[in-house]
């Protein structure tokens, strides 16, 4: 699959695992306040960390220029 072919360095693969982190720890801390939101964090996590794991950026797949 040339869509899901890596397209990360090491850098970006870092600085997307720390997110999936930071997004996953918003997740566990807005469950309590509000279902809805913490399950689109823990979502959002989820895919970030699958994006980490891969060294893919959906991003980059799509034609954007990220930074990292």
């Amino acid at each position: 699959m040339s869509f899901l072919r890596p397209n990360l360095d090491t850098k970006g693969r870092i600085i997307r695992g720390i997110s999936a982190l930071a997004l996953g720890v918003a997740a566990v801390l807005t469950w309590p306040h509000s279902r809805a939101a913490g399950i689109a964090l823990a979502v959002s996590a989820l895919f970030v960390a699958f994006e980490a794991a891969r060294g893919w950026c959906a991003l980059r797949a799509c034609g954007v220029k990220t930074k990292f």
